[in-house]
């Protein structure tokens, strides 16, 4: 089934990590989060149910983000999205649909983190 264009109506930044070395002088750099792209998803927090078996499983996942399935795409568990102000860490590889596997992919997410602890 295709991704309707109005299902992924959340713009969304996804940020990647990029840790501090040193300038040509010699001082030491702040590791610090940049921009990587906006894409526009659907993102869909777990229901109570989920939350509960998640919970259950020692798994801190709070929601999933389906984005238009795209070649050059790749995201990994080394970024973090933004959404409404929120944080959100990518806890899984992305997960392609299970028809022509070229559609969607979707990713986990979980909540509440701030940045990367080195």
């Amino acid at each position: 089934m295709a991704v309707k264009a109005g299902e992924l109506h959340h713009r969304v930044t996804i940020q990647s990590y990029v840790k501090g070395g040193r300038d040509e002088d010699g001082y030491e750099l702040p590791s610090e989060w940049i921009f990587y792209k906006k894409a526009y998803a659907k993102i869909t927090p777990l229901s109570t149910k989920d939350l509960l078996s998640a919970q259950a499983a020692d798994s801190e996942i709070t929601a999933r983000m389906k984005v238009r399935y795209s070649t050059g795409l790749d995201i990994d568990t080394t970024m973090r999205v933004v959404w409404k102000g929120r944080f959100f860490a990518i806890d899984s590889q992305g997960l392609d649909d299970g028809d022509s596997g070229l559609e969607y992919t979707t990713f986990t997410l979980s909540g509440g983190i701030e940045q990367f602890k080195d």
